[in-house]
């Protein structure tokens, strides 16, 4: 078993390197988690999305 982690401050590019890494993946999934959390610096909000790919 494997994993693979993914953190990226925009949504739309967590999808691309996931799909990114799919594409290439010659093993099997597992399973997928998926967490979204969020910080604000003044009037600055900084989003986190992050997944793990589990994989055989």
């Amino acid at each position: 078993m494997k994993v693979k982690l993914f953190d990226e401050s925009h949504e739309k590019d967590l999808e691309m390197k996931m799909n990114e890494f799919l594409t290439k993946l010659e093993g099997e999934v597992i399973d997928i988690k998926f967490s979204t959390a969020i910080m604000t610096m003044g009037e600055e909000q900084i989003y986190c999305f992050s997944a793990m790919i589990i994989y055989t």
